[in-house]
């Protein structure tokens, strides 16, 4: 990478750190609604290619692993919460390196594609939307088991109990996870698609990309 790539390309890293510190809307188990922090990571990749793109969301998803760290030694620690060694190394494979690293596709339609604005919306879209796949992924083989818990809880009685009455077992499992991560990944996805081509319109215009 170029000196001017590797200085974006920190600062972007850095930017979007700090907007995920803040979260207007977080779950128990991990998850939450930020301020656009994946977009810095989006634009990267658009700016500078899926290569280099792949490599600074890697280093996103070290950061996220560190500012989550609770989380994630609440896995390896004596307790309800723990899991086998395999399993606990797994889900922080799973749900931070896999599913931050997945950002660095954002920048895939911006050869494909002429217009700027639609080609950084829909890879804002694929990236994101990959990190919610690998979540759901996650959530239904190793999380399930919090399935009847969750859909019981005030607020989701209702809806829950026709889901409860429709699925088992696995299904259920796959429904719990879809549910819990959309809460936050979808709304996720709508607000950074809409963030992403401004910021990077205004930084383009500043020449700062």
């Amino acid at each position: 990478m170029k000196t001017k790539q590797i200085v974006v390309s920190a600062m972007m890293i850095a930017v979007g750190t700090l907007l995920s510190l803040f979260q207007p809307f977080s779950l128990p188990f991990g998850g939450g609604i930020t301020i656009a922090s994946m977009m810095p990571i989006v634009i990267i990749a658009y700016c500078y290619g899926t290569k280099k793109g792949l490599l600074c969301a890697f280093v996103f998803s070290l950061l996220q692993m560190l500012l989550g760290m609770k989380t994630v030694t609440a896995f390896f620690l004596p307790g309800d919460s723990q899991m086998v060694l395999w399993k606990a190394i797994t889900v922080c494979l799973l749900d931070y390196v896999l599913a931050y690293t997945v950002l660095g596709f954002g920048g895939v339609f911006k050869e494909k594609i002429n217009n700027t604005v639609v080609a950084i919306c829909l890879g804002t879209v694929l990236a994101l939307g990959l990190r919610y796949i690998v979540h759901i992924i996650s959530g239904t083989v190793f999380f399930g088991e919090w399935a009847e818990w969750f859909f019981t809880q005030e607020g989701f009685y209702k809806i829950g109990e026709k889901i409860m009455s429709t699925f088992s077992g696995n299904s259920l499992a796959f429904v719990y996870s879809v549910f819990y991560n959309g809460l936050y990944m979808i709304p996720e996805i709508i607000i950074t698609t809409i963030v992403t081509p401004i910021v990077y319109k205004a930084l383009s215009a500043s020449k700062l990309v």
